[in-house]
């Protein structure tokens, strides 16, 4: 990839890649970390950009997969996870009060995949629902029903609760 390029590919969706990562970390370190990785894999890379999916999409699998060797590496070398946490900014926006907002991430922490993180990058990390039916090489209606399956799920424990 050429140096013009790269740098706009770095501007364009350096703070879009970057808030993806914190709604998969929840830690604003090891996201940095994980975003220039990303930028640095996308283009430094042999394997180039097909066109088969938005720049956006392309980046977002290489900074997922990324996390998660990061995991792997972390539970072989023994090191404790990192506790999600949120800034309190977009918290403040979505929830009504701590205790809420406490519950709320309890029973996400506790919530399955792929419902967990499509409900965290819908509502932490503003992607559409285009873009998350994209990450996960599925469809946009995919993304929808998964979503509120996702909040009804959290609905009913917040009830039970």
């Amino acid at each position: 990839m050429d140096k013009v390029t790269a740098e706009k590919l770095y501007d364009a969706f350096y703070m879009k890649v970057f808030s993806y990562v914190m709604t998969l970390s929840g830690d604003h370190e090891e996201a940095m970390e994980i975003t220039q990785e990303t930028f640095f894999r996308a283009i430094t890379t042999e394997k180039k950009f097909r066109g088969e999916s938005e720049s956006f999409t392309w980046l977002c699998a290489i900074a997922k997969n990324i996390f998660i060797d990061e995991k792997r590496r972390q539970s072989r070398m023994g090191e404790a996870p990192v506790e999600e946490r949120s800034d309190g900014k977009n918290l403040e926006k979505s929830l009504m009060d701590t205790d809420s907002s406490i519950r709320i991430h309890r029973i996400l922490h506790d919530m399955e995949d792929p419902y967990k993180e499509v409900f965290q990058l819908r509502i932490f990390g503003e992607l559409s629902f285009q873009q998350i039916g994209s990450i996960f090489g599925k469809t946009e209606t995919w993304a929808r029903v998964t979503y509120h399956r996702a909040r009804l799920m959290i609905k009913e424990r917040m009830d039970e609760k």
